[in-house]
């Protein structure tokens, strides 16, 4: 996959490739829900439709972490390693840390699905 100019190269510039594999099954998973756009900003890739709505905030050596915010805590799950109230509004962060490209399953997909929604 390659990367307009719009400084995604940068973020995956000395990255594993098992890092960039990670990323780029993040981003296939999105694609297959609807048409994404990446944003970058000093620390993070923002993911969006019309507005954003999932945040990759480290790449790691052999992770990527991942946040989707919600009105909603999802309690009952497998997938989240945190949940968190945002301060000062009515979100809650899911921390999603994703190790393997079979951490993309399908329940991970269906909140990606919710995530989505929540951007159009």
């Amino acid at each position: 996959m390659t990367y307009e100019d719009n400084g995604i190269s940068s973020f995956l510039q000395n990255k594993s490739a098992h890092s960039i594999a990670l990323f780029e099954g993040l981003l296939h998973s999105f694609q297959e829900i609807g048409e994404v756009n990446l944003h970058t900003a000093k620390t993070m890739i923002s993911i969006a439709n019309r507005i954003n709505f999932a945040y990759i905030i480290q790449i790691g050596k052999d992770f990527i972490d991942v946040v989707l915010p919600f009105k909603q805590a999802y309690e009952e799950n497998h997938c989240f390693r945190k949940i968190k109230k945002v301060p000062s509004s009515d979100d809650y962060n899911h921390h999603l840390r994703i190790h393997l490209l079979e951490d993309l399953n399908e329940e991970v997909r269906n909140f990606l699905k919710i995530a989505y929604e929540k951007g159009r």
